[in-house]
């Protein structure tokens, strides 16, 4: 004979044996698991947009220099032309 346990939903009960509740562990078990995984996924992709973010700022660094670099040398060229 099957143990059971007696669960009250809303207006009816509901009687759960063995293999009810061993399906539910094991949906408990992959939950767990799923979750973790997420957890993980996240630090993961947390940490990289951090670096593409770090990554990002850099760039824009090295654009804005560029940038000043090659002004300055359109500012001497037309300097140049004028004395000519």
């Amino acid at each position: 004979m099957a143990n059971y346990i007696g669960q009250s939903y809303v207006g009816y009960t509901r009687k759960m044996n063995e293999a009810d509740i061993t399906q539910l562990e094991n949906q408990i078990d992959e939950l767990i698991k799923i979750c973790s995984h997420l957890k993980d996924e996240n630090a993961f992709l947390r940490e990289r947009q951090e670096l593409l973010v770090e990554e990002r700022a850099r760039l824009i660094e090295k654009a804005d220099m560029a940038r000043n670099r090659v002004e300055g040398v359109l500012t001497r060229l037309k300097a140049m032309e004028q004395q000519a």
